[in-house]
């Protein structure tokens, strides 16, 4: 009977413990309440995904080729990188227009047929919200320099002198110089907290948040289920108070959260902020009428630090302090995205430690702050290592993120600039270009040596590999999305006799799991409070269930091992 349950635990159908109405009650409030709290979000570039027009360079109609792919790793939500019109500068992040598609990744027309096709497969969209800056060649800044009356001069922040601390808060050190520029037309000064070409929009300004909100409703009513907001520390940013410690105005995150869901209320709005926990609650909202997810940026430096060097200590501490979040509010966890591994907020010798094992050449290392590699060959493409860091991505409180290719355990390119490293095309099959494109050139080098060319590592292969870590990822997700206790329940980080073992118990509705994870290399074994349990079903493959002894029970863990268990809770 156990292994029936576990087949269809797997398979994603049931949830063990619970009756049929019970499991379809959960499902309800997961879709129709919170469906980000027990999504799989997939994070992707149209450019470099899938060209179906053999120009190189990806599309909306290759992206519509390849939904049934994500629909069979289980994926929720998919995560757009812009696709505005773009001068390119900065991969689309310099926007030039807030209500287009780039002519080179498609038409408007293939955008709403992408759409369409995603909701038929019952994937939600979010894309990305860039409203810190435009570029400079949008029409805005454009007419903004033309005079210093123009309609649009207020739109930007401007400076008739160089600011003192012209030289302090820039996102890309080492990179940029400074964050305000002369502009030649008009002789001022205008703000830029990115690159010289990227200046900043003045949301002390009326009329830029109303247009905000312009934006916003447009793609609302094109179908988007949400947005992932950019840089929102510097959105709400109050002009010219400093560039190290400016004043934030905290209620735009109300009111743009109030606007999305007036236009549609189960709108999502995911924020990149870069915080202390201290501030969570600032961006949350005191009862969780703020933005209502977050990228945990703090717990996911110390998770490097821990997967470096075995330190769990610091790792536990950032999970409790990121604990207290409203009720209506949720964290995205990742392992990689589309920028560095920000390693900002640990001390100099924990960053060192991390660089050692992670990120050991300079090349590897950008902004002072973090290391552009990707997750597979930043771990020795170690298959066990790996996985270990899989399962506790999908195992930790909050939604987990997965950047596109890593599924799959792609690699990185680091003769590519910046960023760009992490970037390379989506390694479809074994052919010319990865399967990516039929042109002889694509928009980005192809992955094309060593273990990590296309040749041995691509999706055709892994589909046809049962043990592949495609298909584990498959599993592994079908097994998250069954266990809604951790998007929608509370945690406890529980005290075991290992320091090397971290044990999490969830529980939500009365259903509770407990999941633990070895960071050792070598084979650990650890006492586990179990509370009130009297069996824990094991979850894994080749299970071995636990009955506890005394309130406690022992679990042998392989090295960098992992075990999920569903508790048979002792009813008082």
């Amino acid at each position: 009977m156990k292994n029936i349950f576990l087949s269809f635990l797997l398979a994603g159908f049931l949830i063990p413990g619970l009756t049929l109405s019970q499991n379809k009650i959960a499902d309800v409030q997961v879709k129709e309440n919170f469906w980000y709290k027990n999504s799989v979000i997939y994070n992707l570039e149209i450019g470099v995904f899938k060209d179906s027009d053999g120009d190189g360079r990806g599309d909306f109609n290759g992206l519509i080729q390849k939904l049934d792919y994500l629909k069979m790793l289980g994926i929720d939500a998919i995560w757009l990188a812009p696709f505005q019109p773009s001068p390119g500068e900065d991969d689309g992040y310099d926007v030039a227009d807030f209500y287009g598609v780039d002519e080179k990744l498609g038409s408007s027309g293939d955008f709403v047929e992408f759409m369409h096709q995603a909701q038929k497969r019952g994937i939600r969209v979010i894309m990305d919200l860039v409203i810190n800056h435009t570029s400079d060649q949008h029409p805005w800044f454009l007419n903004s320099r033309e005079t210093k009356t123009s309609k649009f001069r207020d739109w930007y922040i401007w400076s008739k002198d160089r600011p003192k601390d012209a030289e302090i808060g820039m996102v890309f050190p080492g990179v940029q110089k400074e964050v305000w520029t002369i502009d030649n037309k008009t002789n001022e000064y205008y703000y830029h907290r990115f690159y010289n070409f990227q200046p900043d929009l003045n949301f002390s300004n009326p009329e830029v948040v109303q247009e905000s909100q312009r934006i916003i409703g447009y793609w609302l009513n094109q179908g988007i289920a949400g947005f992932r907001l950019d840089a929102v520390p510097f959105i709400i940013e109050v002009p010219k108070t400093g560039s190290e410690k400016p004043k934030l105005d905290y209620d735009f995150l109300t009111d743009i959260r109030q606007f999305a869901q007036s236009r549609k209320s189960d709108a999502a709005i995911l924020g990149e902020a870069n915080v202390d926990p201290e501030e969570n609650q600032n961006y949350f909202g005191k009862n969780g009428e703020g933005i209502q997810m977050m990228f945990n940026f703090y717990a996911n430096q110390y998770l490097f630090y821990a997967l470096a060097t075995g330190d769990l200590k610091p790792f536990k501490t950032a999970i409790e302090q990121t604990k207290k979040i409203p009720e209506a509010s949720q964290w995205a966890h990742f392992l990689r995205n589309h920028d560095e591994i920000d390693l900002g907020r640990l001390t100099d010798k924990q960053r060192d430690g991390v660089y050692k094992k992670f990120g050991p050449d300079k090349n590897m290392q950008l902004y002072d702050r973090g290391i552009r590699r990707r997750l597979a060959p930043m771990l020795g493409n170690n298959r066990n290592h790996i996985e270990l860091a899989y399962s506790l991505l999908y195992s930790l409180p909050g939604s987990p993120v997965i950047r596109y290719g890593e599924e799959l355990g792609m690699g990185d390119d680091l003769s590519l600039k910046e960023r760009i490293s992490v970037r390379t095309p989506m390694q479809w099959t074994d052919e010319k270009n990865a399967g990516f494109t039929s042109a002889d050139t694509a928009i980005r080098p192809v992955i094309n040596q060593g273990d990590y060319g296309f040749q041995k590592l691509n999706v055709a292969a892994q589909t046809r590999d049962q043990s592949s870590l495609l298909n584990w990822n498959a599993r592994m997700i079908r097994l998250r999305k069954s266990s809604p206790e951790i998007g929608l329940g509370t945690y406890t980080v529980l005290d075991v006799s290992s320091p090397d073992v971290l044990a999490i118990r969830y529980e939500y509705n009365g259903q509770f799991l407990i999941i633990v994870h070895n960071f050792s290399d070598q084979p650990k074994s650890a006492s586990v409070p179990s509370g009130k349990a009297r069996i824990l079903y094991d979850l894994m493959p080749e299970p071995k269930d636990m009955k506890p002894d005394g309130g406690t029970f022992n679990v042998s863990l392989a090295g960098y091992g992992y075990r999920w268990y569903r508790v048979d809770q002792i009813i008082p």
